[in-house]
């Protein structure tokens, strides 16, 4: 959701903006085959009922069908994405970055596709341009994997413990979905300091 908003307010601004995705993992040690569900997962975590689960994770829901984004939650597979970012940076390294990220996404929190799957990840790649064959010879070695670390390593210097998270020039933070009218104001904010400055 947060990503959307971003993208709304930068159509916004007559400015030139360059976007960089960044790879962080919110549980490392996850599983790549997770038995429970995403209401069990949050219960579990947050010593709530999956009652409260499912009222917290309707409400995302609703926000992100506002911004035209279809969460499937029942159907959600849990997993560990350390190897989808590991795609995500390979993509980036031919140039598709962007179109890989967008398309695991949409695997993940719409068509309830198992990210953390090479199968399924090579198929996404290929739908994106990337070699299918290249992708999965990718997986199955251990490629990519310091880039992914290196990402990780550096959100940590910034204090990110959290997604979204939006670092504007290296030196103001945004985190949380936030409205997309914040993020004009911060972006604005930042294109006049440079002209100043510049």
């Amino acid at each position: 959701m947060g990503k959307r908003r971003l993208e709304d307010a930068i159509k916004k601004i007559d400015h030139p903006i360059e976007v960089t995705y960044r790879s962080f993992e919110l549980d490392p040690t996850i599983g790549r085959d997770i038995k429970e569900n995403m209401y069990e997962m949050l219960a579990k975590k947050y010593g709530m009922s999956i009652e409260q689960a499912k009222a917290n994770t309707e409400n995302m829901v609703r926000m992100a069908n506002e911004l035209g984004l279809d969460y499937q939650m029942d159907t959600l597979i849990l997993t560990n994405t350390f190897d989808a970012h590991r795609l995500t940076l390979f993509a980036k390294a031919q140039g598709l970055m962007k179109e890989m990220t967008e398309r695991i996404l949409l695997a993940y929190f719409t068509e309830s596709k198992h990210i953390g799957d090479h199968a399924v990840l090579a198929e996404l790649a290929g739908e994106v341009g990337l070699d299918k064959e290249a992708v999965s010879k990718m997986l199955a070695s251990d490629e990519m994997a310091d880039e992914v670390r290196a990402d990780e390593r550096t959100a940590a210097q910034y204090g990110v413990t959290g997604v979204p998270y939006y670092l504007i020039n290296k030196k103001y933070a945004l985190t949380g979905a936030q409205p997309t009218e914040l993020f004009v104001q911060a972006l604005e904010q930042v294109i006049a300091e440079d002209e100043a400055t510049g």
